[in-house]
């Protein structure tokens, strides 16, 4: 495998693709037809040189993905708008009347806003709680924090499992299968076709569900180490030690990433094998869409050509 540097996530029937400072985002709209837009996004670890310090740079490197993804994952929904006249709201009107023109990206933070905190209940604190019925029974520190930790990893299972009975949801990670399908396929030294992608694994080292399974397992270790007395502590080195977990987290998936070392390979286990959860086998028209994608912001041809001398007709 060779390290190729794109990236993207899955959106509302469609992928986004991201290269250096370049991404596209492809959609498949209701009437059939595959939307590309292309547009330039500069990292925050880019912006400012602090940020792009190991273990620092993992929480900006986030705060970009959730930024960035928000973005394309607006975009890709005013395909699937209902379209029908309707009066907006007194909410809607408030809104308007407050932000103006600047309306939808309010809307989009406050999303991203919530959506963080409530992660931060559900994952966190809630096994925390959760953990805590069972102190009584359990006198030692470290076993309070593994099970705190499977308890955590628990939750995150089912809650994968609950939302990917959803149509929409499960559409979402079979575009997600196309997305790792295709990097696989070219970061394997093959051509760029349909029928390469759609033999290429849906498994990836650097994706996002393996960054969530290693920081649910590095959190094991944190607070394996850091002990406090009361609950109310506890609650708040849990909140405080998210960026800590998050960037330590993030150097793992790094070199995880860039690396073929059997050992790297071995703890990446894991993390592939919970994907399974948020991959799925894409249709070909999803594999098209992934594709095109690509090809917006990454010139395949010309990685084959320097990385896997001889890559034409190799199957």
């Amino acid at each position: 495998m060779k390290y190729s540097g794109i990236g993207g996530q899955a959106v509302i029937e469609g992928i986004m693709m991201k290269n250096k400072e370049e991404y596209a985002t492809a959609v498949r709209k209701p009437d059939g037809e595959i939307q590309v837009a292309k547009d330039r996004y500069v990292s925050l670890t880019e912006k400012v040189k602090l940020f792009s310090l190991p273990f620092i740079r993992g929480i900006f490197s986030f705060a970009d993905s959730m930024i960035l993804g928000m973005k394309t994952l607006t975009w890709s929904a005013s395909f699937f708008e209902d379209d029908e006249d309707s009066q907006p709201g007194k909410f809607e009107l408030w809104l308007d009347k407050v932000f103006g023109e600047k309306v939808e990206t309010a809307l989009m933070s406050l999303v991203m806003v919530f959506s963080v905190l409530m992660a931060v209940v559900i994952f966190m604190v809630f096994p925390l709680l959760i953990a805590g019925v069972f102190r009584k029974f359990i006198p030692s520190p470290t076993v309070m924090a593994i099970l705190e930790g499977l308890i955590r990893i628990s939750i995150f299972i089912a809650y994968i499992k609950l939302i990917s009975r959803m149509e929409d949801i499960r559409r979402t990670f079979m575009y997600h299968g196309a997305e790792h399908k295709c990097i696989n396929c070219i970061e394997h030294g093959l051509e760029l076709t349909v029928e390469n992608v759609r033999q290429s694994s849906k498994q990836h080292k650097r994706c996002g569900t393996s960054f969530l399974l290693i920081v649910m397992v590095i959190s094991i270790l944190f607070f394996m180490v850091i002990r406090v007395d009361t609950i109310w502590l506890r609650i708040v080195s849990r909140i405080v030690l998210i960026p800590v977990i998050a960037g330590v987290s993030y150097e793992f998936l790094r070199l995880a990433g860039r690396s073929d070392n059997r050992l790297v390979d071995l703890l990446s286990r894991p993390g592939m094998w919970m994907q399974n959860l948020t991959t799925k086998e894409p249709d070909d028209s999803m594999i098209q869409v992934a594709i095109q994608a690509v090809e917006a912001v990454f010139d395949w041809k010309a990685y084959l050509n320097e990385n896997f001398p001889g890559w034409e007709g190799k199957d």
